[in-house]
């Protein structure tokens, strides 16, 4: 068995991850283990902004941003966490352009500034210029910045290494169980403290603006280990994705002036939120879009509306979209700066996730679970719950660096007085036994045709609106697709370099775990709210539901669901209007 130790290890080389590197750099002995080359993290991918009440092109307030986030999260966030989002926000964009972050900047030489849905001057009057962004590649940009400083600080990274374990004993954290994608030999890694930044679990949709590589898998391995997954019901579709593909087009193009319209050329959005128009959270946007399609009037009677940006023109769009430009031309050869383009909703983002306080460690969940000590995350994959039901645009490259930074602090602090504790006396048993049932299954079923299913099971059953019949059967079709995962038999050659088919039935399985606590999630809410639209339940109920859903692994592997409270505070729950 190999073992190799490091003071901490990081799982993801995202913008929280390597966030957190950062801190501890020079500090501690630091390893950075990423499923991709730590540059092609799913966080490049994020294109619009990040954002800051920093007032640099017209007046703004933390105050408002706050309300907005608190707001925006359908009065599900945590208004602690989300005040100190949003008061960290200027410190962390500065610290970014100090390390050599290229953003775009206005005519005087500051930090430019763009709308984005849901952030709002005074309370909700009108949309603000808050996101901070380098054209429409501000996740490429900021990941790069902190990649460099990475290589300055001489991290040890491990690229295509894929984390399959965690080594839990007694709630103490004593490492993790990883794979060397290059040679398939499974390693210890023996560490003080571990870190999950994994990022989300898009893949379990059909359409999806996610990468082929978000299959959820810290989310499981960490619910594997005992830990439980709080508001995982909670998964945001972002307006505008391109027909088909699902790959987003950012709601910069909106914020830059884009409107939406229907196959009667109207721009429909008045109906629906008359003050932000298509400026408004992306829940809203995204459900209207939805009912325009279900009610016939997508492009042509198909599920699709148009994006139009042809009035930008084509200088602003190839200074402030080139990106956008670029896409739109490659999937769907149509220019932007001439023709409409087709959008629906895709698949883009998890609310919910392993549940961490403002420092990163992880929490037990509800009153009765213990903390994990040596445990933290950050990230998507985490659920501090600064985006409550519903996350705001530009806020998730917000809470990544956020909470990325503080986790690394608050390591670099706890690393002080922490100790070896011992490895489990079987550390790969569990993983080497997962392998062993796949070489022992039946075969006769292929992981495509599962995950084919699957993604369809989620769009139909588990979409932009649910229903509980819808639930029900999602449920059950998930549990016979559980039984068909069980015979398949990968290719299991070890020492084989890059066995991508025996990594891939491994994410299948995870995406299929985290897909039964979304559904089991969604069912017992009744209600709407945020990104969890019942038609069965069509208003949000605050006397039964204000509060966090804590999914639990049993013994058994069925899953039981706990509840925790919302910390409210300065902002009442009040109906949303936009």
């Amino acid at each position: 068995m190999s073992v190799i130790k490091h003071d901490v290890v990081i799982v993801g080389a995202g913008l929280a991850g390597s966030m957190a590197a950062v801190q501890l750099a020079g500090k501690y002995d630091v390893a950075l283990l990423a499923k991709c080359y730590p540059s092609q993290s799913h966080s490049s991918a994020a294109q619009g902004g990040i954002a800051a009440a920093i007032g640099n092109m017209e007046e703004d307030r933390l105050h408002w941003h706050w309300f907005d986030t608190v707001k925006g999260g359908d009065y599900l966030t945590d208004q602690d966490a989300a005040k100190i989002l949003v008061h960290e926000a200027p410190e962390t964009v500065y610290e970014m352009e100090h390390m050599g972050c290229p953003f775009s900047r206005t005519p005087e030489g500051k930090i430019a500034q763009r709308k984005f849905g849901g952030h709002t001057r005074n309370y909700g009057e009108a949309p603000v210029l808050r996101a901070c962004y380098s054209a429409d590649r501000t996740g490429h940009a900021l990941l790069h910045t902190l990649f460099e400083q990475l290589v300055k600080h001489q991290v040890h990274v491990y690229p295509e290494w894929y984390c399959v374990d965690l080594l839990v004993e007694d709630n103490v954290c004593r490492g993790i169980v990883a794979w060397n994608m290059r040679d398939s030999e499974l390693h210890v890694f023996h560490t003080k403290a571990v870190m999950f930044a994994t990022g989300g679990g898009g893949q379990a949709f059909l359409i999806t603006s996610n990468a082929f590589a978000n299959t959820g898998d810290g989310l499981v391995v960490a619910y594997n280990a005992g830990v439980p997954l709080q508001d995982m019901e909670f998964f945001q579709f972002h307006p505008t994705g391109i027909w088909k593909r699902g790959i987003l087009l950012t709601e910069g193009a909106r914020g830059e002036g884009g409107t939406l319209i229907n196959d009667a050329g109207e721009r429909f959005m008045e109906k629906y939120s008359p003050k932000l128009m298509e400026l408004a959270p992306r829940d809203l946007v995204t459900r209207s879009i939805t009912t325009e399609i279900i009610e016939g009037r997508g492009i042509g009677g198909k599920d699709y509306v148009y994006l139009d940006l042809r009035h930008l023109g084509a200088k602003k769009i190839m200074e402030r979209l080139p990106e956008i430009h670029s896409f739109i031309r490659t999937y769907l050869g149509i220019d932007c700066i001439k023709d409409p383009v087709p959008i629906q909703p895709t698949a883009h983002y998890m609310m919910g996730g392993i549940p961490t306080d403002v420092d990163g460690q992880v929490k037990g969940g509800d009153a009765k679970d213990k903390d994990v000590v040596g445990f933290f995350a950050a990230g998507e994959c985490a659920c501090v719950s600064v985006h409550g039901a519903n996350r705001l645009g530009t806020n998730s490259q917000l809470e990544t660096c956020v909470f990325g930074k503080r986790a690394g602090r608050r390591m670099t602090q706890w690393l002080q007085d922490a100790t070896w504790a011992p490895l489990p006396k079987e550390p790969l048993a569990r993983i080497r036994e997962r392998i062993a049932r796949f070489k022992a299954a039946p075969g006769g079923e292929t992981q495509g045709a599962v995950r084919r299913d699957l993604k369809h099971l989620m769009r139909e059953h588990s979409g932009v609106y649910r229903t509980k019949e819808g639930l029900d059967e999602g449920l059950q079709m998930l549990q016979e697709l559980k039984a068909r995962f069980a015979t398949i038999k990968p290719m299991t050659t070890d020492g084989q370099p890059f066995n991508l088919d025996l990594k891939e039935t491994i994410e299948l399985g995870n995406t299929l775990t985290y897909a039964e606590v979304m559904l089991t999630g969604a069912l017992a809410r009744e209600e709407t709210r945020g990104a969890h639209a019942r038609r069965d339940f069509p208003k949000r109920d605050d006397v039964k539901w204000m509060k966090h859903t804590i999914a639990h692994k049993q013994p058994d592997g069925t899953i039981r669901l706990s509840y925790s409270p919302v910390t409210l505070g300065e902002f009442e729950p009040k109906e949303r209007k936009y």
